[in-house]
């Protein structure tokens, strides 16, 4: 196998696959409104940043007993299912998704996301078949950008870090992935490619729509001929 060969890729799933940020911030305020609090602009940015739930829950609430935080839990997830039909795809991700699988290449997804809500978004998108490995918030004790989940899901798919690329839209998750030794492309949907990049993004694009497998596996280490210019424009 040579050097910079791409064997495998690691998907984040909110921003990364479907652009769903706009619509987690009004089910977050929605459920906090429930409980009689109401949380700033600023202070949902917190969300945003691919943390796990209950993080995000005791960030807000404070240090809520385990059965307590599951309840609120399920509730913020029942808000959000009723509001999941305006969630889209990131352009390009169906058909980057479909492309990497039909090469061989192992896919897995790294998402701070539950289980069941990681499952019927995949499904939503036509693309569960083409995972591998789905490893969510609910396998590791620490959320991102603790390195955890990549290192399960790194373990899971079990490609060594030089073959592997992990796809990322948040400081956190970016930090999460370079802590586990992967190198890491950047999905600026909603974060600026500044700061993508500062957090340890080796590339930075707006989303897939010129992006070929090519392109993904220009990004390993001792691969330096760079992505497309057209791609490279876009980002």
């Amino acid at each position: 196998m040579s050097h910079g060969q791409l064997c495998g890729v690691i998907f984040d799933m909110d921003g990364v696959l479907v652009d769903s940020h706009a619509v987690h911030r009004q089910a977050w305020r929605t459920f906090f409104q429930t409980l009689g609090r109401d949380v700033s602009e600023s202070e949902m940015d917190f969300i945003l940043d691919g943390r796990k739930r209950q993080d995000i829950l005791r960030h807000f609430l404070g240090d809520c007993p385990e059965p307590e935080l599951e309840e609120f839990g399920r509730r913020k997830d029942c808000i959000f299912r009723r509001m999941r039909l305006e969630v889209v795809p990131i352009p390009g991700a169906v058909r980057m998704v479909r492309a990497l699988h039909a090469e061989g290449i192992a896919l897995a997804l790294a998402t701070s996301a539950s289980r069941s809500r990681a499952h019927s978004t995949l499904a939503d998108l036509g693309v569960l078949d083409c995972f591998q490995q789905i490893v969510t918030g609910e396998d590791v004790l620490l959320g991102k950008p603790d390195a955890a989940i990549y290192r399960l899901s790194r373990s899971r798919i079990g490609i060594g870090p030089e073959h592997l690329l992990a796809v990322e839209d948040a400081l956190s998750g970016i930090r999460a992935a370079v802590g586990a030794g992967l190198r890491c492309l950047g999905i600026a949907s909603h974060e600026s490619a500044e700061n993508l990049t500062a957090a340890g993004a080796a590339r930075v694009v707006a989303d897939f729509e010129a992006l070929t497998a090519n392109d993904l596996e220009s990004i390993l280490p001792g691969r330096d001929h760079g992505i497309s210019a057209q791609a490279a424009a876009r980002g």
